[in-house]
């Protein structure tokens, strides 16, 4: 199994907290540096900074969010990474939600697994690099029809050094993952238990290519206190299922409902939208919060790990920029 690790919150003006951890994960063997972007710093950025003061580790996105950029728009930002980096990226797209899209970017959420594919298309060919590129979609048209009636279908200027760099979707519900299993080379999936993915999404992986990866994310917390370290993890999906959508609408609460806590996610909801925000923290499941994270001392660690070594995942990216913890988990798996 792959180590990756998440680059988290920036730190301090100057990038130094970023480029000091890449450094000690890629001395430790991690495969892979993960970064985000929700409506904060981008994606790409950060990367470029890191990759600037490394050499061999990967550089990957987790996740850009499709509607903040054309299919053209991140090609460009990934090719132009990708070349710096002498082929290092991986580019992990998402839909993001509706809050986000239509609030932030502007842009219209609905059909998004039929927006995601005709994106992949489109970016497909302009990384390959074959022939100028034109493309006709209910969600996207290359050239634009109408305006000036000038537009016309172009070739992208710069030679990748790949012509397939490699895209992963961040995904949740079943059929979205099953799309990432036919049109992407990876899945990023979020809140992911070991005990409970192979039923979840037996469809989705029985479709999937043989290098197909699986880069789980998984809170790694060294600590003789069990239940502290756990807190931790349940502050953060309470969040997300709380917080992290509307009433109507939430994809993590979903998720959480399919996994067999319906009851508990609605109840975490309730509390978190009535301002009771720590009353919502303390709804989230025990159960739920060890099943996806890794916590406790070493040796109960050492000892969960072996059902993550067991599952489909093919890469664990740590959620932790801990020495102690970075190190502890190169000598467990690398």
């Amino acid at each position: 199994m792959k180590l990756g690790v998440g680059i988290g919150p920036l730190g301090p003006a100057g990038g130094a907290r970023i480029v000091e951890l890449a450094r000690e994960a890629e001395s430790l063997g991690y495969d892979t540096i993960w970064t985000s972007e929700i409506y904060g710093s981008d994606c790409f950025t950060p990367l470029a900074w890191v990759g600037a003061n490394t050499e061999r580790i990967n550089l990957g996105t987790s996740i850009m969010q499709i509607s903040a950029r054309t299919p053209a728009s991140a090609a460009m930002h990934a090719v132009s990474l990708d070349y710096l980096s002498n082929g290092r990226l991986i580019l992990g797209i998402g839909v993001s939600g509706p809050q986000v899209v239509e609030g932030w970017y502007g842009e219209p959420y609905p059909r998004p697994l039929e927006r995601t594919r005709e994106w992949m298309l489109i970016f497909r060919q302009i990384v390959a690099r074959r022939d100028p590129v034109s493309f006709e979609g209910k969600h996207y048209q290359l050239p634009m029809p109408g305006g000036t009636g000038l537009g016309k279908p172009l070739k992208l200027i710069l030679h990748p050094v790949r012509e397939h760099i490699p895209v992963y979707l961040g995904a949740e519900g079943p059929k979205n993952v099953a799309l990432g299993a036919e049109v992407c080379d990876g899945w990023l999936p979020m809140f992911l238990s070991p005990y409970r993915m192979r039923e979840m999404y037996k469809d989705a992986l029985a479709i999937r290519n043989r290098d197909f990866e699986i880069a789980a994310g998984a809170t790694v917390i060294i600590d003789d206190d069990v239940d502290r370290a756990l807190d931790q993890v349940r502050r953060n999906v309470g969040f997300y299922v709380g917080g992290m959508g509307a009433k109507t609408f939430n994809v993590h609460k979903d998720h959480i409902t399919r996994m067999g806590f319906g009851a508990e996610a609605e109840r975490i909801q309730e509390l978190f939208l009535a301002g009771r925000r720590d009353d919502a923290m303390a709804a989230v499941p025990r159960e739920l919060c060890d099943e996806i994270s890794l916590v406790g001392p070493k040796e109960r660690i050492r000892d969960r790990l072996q059902v993550w070594k067991e599952s489909p995942v093919t890469m664990l990216k740590i959620g932790s920029s801990n020495p102690e913890t970075l190190r502890f988990m190169a000598e467990e798996l690398l």
